[in-house]
């Protein structure tokens, strides 16, 4: 497998985890809808960065294993592999909805930037993405670990800010859909949770066979 097809596989289990309703796509919602477009974005903006904290931890965790303990690191991928593997089946399984979305007593756009960057990092989805998910693809195999780091931050910030962000513009109807079609939002978990689990399964058989990329 190629650099090229590498990133494009770690983009679609992105936006697949990414579009799964969660506690940072509620709170940008709540800030969109009771104080506007604004507030949303400032949100968005908030959980961006918050991503890009993530981003550094998981590259940092990444970077030693591959350094200080290289022959820990094959084993490293089949357990993350098997965890992503859970957290598929998980998805698979459960029935996420957004039952609400709570009016939010921020009283400025500053003040939805900082509880966004707060929500991000306080939410266990996004850690969980990133101990099982970037060790898959952040891979010595493919060069210095520093500039692919920098690129999947990147395509994570991307992806937030396109999804975050477009719900903020459309704040009124993006509610209608969530709130009001709990079957697409079931279905979107469970598509996200299938993508999560075959690649779980290429990487775990990569990992067993000793096979290279």
């Amino acid at each position: 497998m190629t650099y090229t097809e590498n990133l494009w596989i770690f983009f679609s289990l992105l936006f697949g985890i990414v579009i799964v309703p969660g506690v940072d796509m509620i709170f940008v919602l709540a800030n969109a809808l009771t104080h506007g477009r604004s507030a949303g974005l400032f949100a968005t903006a908030g959980i961006i960065v918050g991503s890009l904290v993530h981003s550094l931890f998981a590259a940092l965790g990444v970077g030693l294993f591959a350094s200080l303990m290289p022959v820990l690191f094959r084993p490293l991928l089949i357990v993350g592999a098997l965890y992503m593997a859970w957290i598929g089946f998980t998805l698979m399984r459960s029935s996420i909805t957004v039952d609400q979305v709570r009016a939010t007593d921020a009283r400025s756009n500053g003040e939805a930037f900082r509880r966004g960057i707060v929500s991000c990092l306080m939410n266990p989805k996004a850690y969980l993405f990133m101990l099982a998910v970037y060790p898959q693809f952040l891979r010595p195999d493919f060069g210095p670990l520093a500039p692919q780091a920098a690129v999947m931050a990147a395509m994570t910030a991307a992806t937030l800010l396109f999804v975050y962000g477009g719900l903020s513009v459309a704040a009124g109807r993006a509610r209608e859909v969530l709130v009001g079609n709990g079957t697409a939002t079931i279905w979107v978990g469970r598509a996200a949770g299938l993508l999560l689990i075959l690649v779980s399964l290429v990487t775990l058989w990569e990992g067993v066979s000793g096979g290279t990329r």
